[in-house]
């Protein structure tokens, strides 16, 4: 089988075992120890609750990313613009999935090309870390451009690649790759991970390089190791993604050390187990600026097509706001400092790091 077709066989069975197969991690994002003070006298009406922030120099009506998915894929098309479609209705952010398929095949183009059916919003371009180094920036630059993209999404997924069969495993070489492409594209680039979460080491790399914007996607929610052990036909390395199945850094603490670790002016997005509004609230006020979902939308979708992805991410934004008014905050600069404490796991996990303050 050539190469391109067992990178659209691998991406069909991503969303087919997303879709069906048990893939969530067993251990939890952490947002849960968020915990956020009720105010029973909130002073506070609902419509007067500001969800609207800026976004790669567009307004968005709610800190909400509709995070990229597998491309490459027969159903690529259709999706992407089904989901662009609901990310324009609701004022929301939007990515492709990965327009590796491009790069060798530039009819490929149309499937990713949804600018139209988003026109005032936030469009995001996608390629893998491991491709800044197979192809040069201006090639990877090129990607972004074709698509009319705000900015371009570099996903880094090395714990996904190592343990399939057909893994890119050529991590050295990524960071300073990156930097090239930074200075290619000034102000345009998003770097996230793939569900694993971000360390502050590798937040304080991704920082010096200038990286102005970070999806932290930390662990809770899809485990891509665990996907991987379902399409994996190799007994060791099925064993190999079952024993790496829950490895990660859980999404709350993942936010917290972005906002301790890069500068003020990076924007942060807590992915990684983002289900409901809730979520949303927890992990914008523990620091992020905005968040970011992909399989609860794609299983919305998949289950009721774009009403049902419409109806889902309406109902976030309802819930958003709903945590808003019980604590307080009539805007997302008011959310990220209402009162709080951390329980829990997280909190020792943030005792062990010397950030616990009193």
């Amino acid at each position: 089988m050539a190469r391109d077709d067992k990178i659209r066989t691998r991406k069909a069975d991503h969303l087919r075992i997303v879709a069906e197969e048990e893939v969530a991690y067993s251990t939890t994002t952490l947002l849960e120890h968020v915990r956020l003070f009720h105010q029973a006298l909130p002073e506070l009406d609902l419509g007067a609750v500001d969800t609207s922030t800026e976004f790669f120099g567009r307004r968005l009506r709610a800190p909400l990313l509709i995070t990229s998915m597998s491309g490459g894929t027969g159903m690529a098309g259709a999706m992407n613009r089904d989901l662009a479609t609901v990310a324009a209705r609701h004022g929301i952010g939007f990515g492709v999935g990965s327009q590796r398929v491009i790069l060798d095949h530039p009819e490929a183009l149309p499937d990713f090309a949804v600018r139209s059916h988003i026109p005032d919003s936030v469009l995001l371009g996608n390629i893998g870390g491991a491709q800044l180094i197979e192809y040069d920036t201006d090639a990877i630059a090129r990607l972004k451009e074709q698509i009319e993209a705000d900015a371009i999404c570099v996903h880094l997924n090395a714990a996904q690649e190592l343990v399939q069969p057909e893994g890119d495993c050529h991590f050295d070489g990524i960071l300073a790759a990156l930097d090239k492409l930074v200075q290619r594209l000034p102000g345009q680039v998003l770097v996230k991970e793939t569900g694993a979460g971000m360390s502050p080491q590798t937040l304080a790399m991704l920082d010096r390089a200038g990286v102005p914007c970070i999806d932290v996607a930390g662990a809770g929610g899809t485990s891509w190791t665990r996907v991987e052990m379902h399409r994996e036909d190799d007994d060791m390395l099925r064993r190999i993604a079952g024993t790496f199945a829950d490895w990660g850094i859980p999404t709350a603490f993942s936010v917290i050390a972005a906002r301790r670790t890069c500068n003020p002016g990076v924007c942060i997005i807590g992915a990684g187990g983002i289900f409901t509004g809730l979520d949303a609230a927890r992990a914008i006020a523990a620091g992020a600026d905005m968040a970011g979902f992909a399989r609860s939308v794609f299983l919305a979708y998949r289950k009721g097509g774009v009403s049902g992805a419409d109806a889902y991410v309406d109902r976030v934004i309802r819930e958003l706001k709903n945590a808003m008014v019980l604590t307080g905050a009539r805007d997302l600069e008011a959310l990220r400092g209402v009162p709080r404490v951390y329980t829990g796991e997280l909190r020792q996990w943030l005792s062990d790091m010397g950030w616990l303050e009193g």
